[in-house]
């Protein structure tokens, strides 16, 4: 249930959360919620926030539920592994299109030109590093698994600071001068995020968010590895510290990376994927330990009913207006209140009537997979 509510608390923010802040900002006049309001941006090149840990985490947690059932298909007749591979690729390929769709929504559809067509996208990067991770689960030994994050890792931070590339200079992590422009503006087709020679989603950097999941998958390995301790809870409580110990160990790491490589987003670095994988086990561990071990799972609901469906609103949030819905239905209200709690109560309505279509999904348990 932890895994549920972590997806749902990381969608929370995207669906209109990272507003609230701003909001209490307005209500309250204290100066405090400004720095609470900057972690709910992206950091302009390097660095990081919080905000710039959502998308790190999702990946993170499609590994997690991968390693919590890891199945061999290699030793299976090529006839009972054909379905499986079909829907590999049908999800692939069905995330590719559905991030399409995404990149050209908010009213506008994507062009008729393909090469006006952006295909990079938050839901490609989900598919690749899922897909490519699945093939590892399904077809190597956790000890290879492991060798092939570490391969990824270093040789993409190595192919940064040392490969050499026409008209450029190795070692360059700027958003023109890097080998992740080259790339992209050799092989990227159609257009990049708002035509920039460097797409935050691009083909290159693709390659290190796969470790994200892989760490995702280790860790729900573990997590469903019988503990040999003197009870399950103890067992349980084991594996919380465990996971906070080692996180708090790779976000160290990261920065410590980070003076050689620095921490960035758009580049995906290997010092960001430490990072990120680093708080992505703390956030783990933090709610497994509530939710999973001590039980304590009322309040979870509010995150599990938009985790259980987190990839349909996520499209959602970018195919039909919810601001219209929210205006229609709590408009009123929010005119009438005093001017300083208007943006907090629209924040409000906008969660509020995404939450409910979720939670009418969640009661009839319909739940749209990919």
């Amino acid at each position: 249930m932890s895994l549920d509510a972590l997806r749902g608390f990381d969608m929370f923010w995207i669906l209109g959360g990272e507003g609230l802040f701003a909001a209490l900002l307005m209500l309250t006049g204290w100066s405090g919620w400004q720095w609470f309001d900057g972690q709910m941006h992206h950091s302009q090149w390097h660095g990081f926030t919080f905000y710039d840990v959502i998308f790190p985490l999702f990946i993170f947690l499609s590994g997690v539920a991968l390693g919590l059932s890891p199945k061999r298909l290699d030793k299976l007749p090529l006839s009972q592994r054909t379905p499986i591979y079909r829907h590999a690729f049908k999800r692939l390929g069905l995330l590719i299109l559905l991030g399409v769709l995404y990149n050209h929504g908010w009213g506008t559809g994507a062009p008729v030109d393909p090469e006006q067509v952006r295909y990079a996208s938050v839901l490609a990067r989900i598919g690749f590093a899922w897909f490519i991770g699945a093939m590892l689960v399904w077809h190597t030994s956790l000890r290879t698994q492991i060798i092939s994050a570490f391969a990824i890792l270093i040789g993409y931070g190595l192919l940064q600071l040392f490969m050499p590339f026409p008209n450029g200079q190795a070692g360059q992590f700027t958003q023109t001068g890097s080998i992740n422009a080259y790339i992209d503006t050799l092989f990227l087709p159609g257009i990049s995020y708002q035509n920039r020679a460097l797409d935050p989603e691009g083909i290159l950097s693709t390659l290190p968010a796969v470790v994200n999941g892989l760490i995702g998958v280790f860790v729900g390995q573990y997590l469903v590895k019988q503990q040999q301790a003197l009870n399950k809870l103890s067992g349980e409580w084991v594996k919380v510290i465990t996971l906070l110990l080692v996180g708090a160990l790779l976000i160290g790491l990261g920065w410590l990376v980070d003076m050689i490589i620095p921490v960035n987003k758009d580049l995906w670095t290997s010092s960001f994927v430490l990072v990120t994988s680093g708080w992505s086990m703390v956030f783990l561990a933090i709610f497994y330990g509530i939710v999973d071990v001590l039980k304590w799972q009322k309040w979870s609901l509010v995150f599990v009913v938009i985790g259980t469906n987190a990839i349909i609103i996520y499209l959602a949030s970018s195919l039909m207006n919810w601001q219209y819905f929210a205006q229609s239905l709590f408009g009123g209200v929010v005119n009438v209140a005093p001017a300083s709690w208007q943006q907090l109560l629209s924040v409000m309505s906008l969660l509020a009537v995404q939450w409910l279509a979720l939670l009418w999904l969640y009661q009839r348990k319909i739940f749209i997979r990919i």
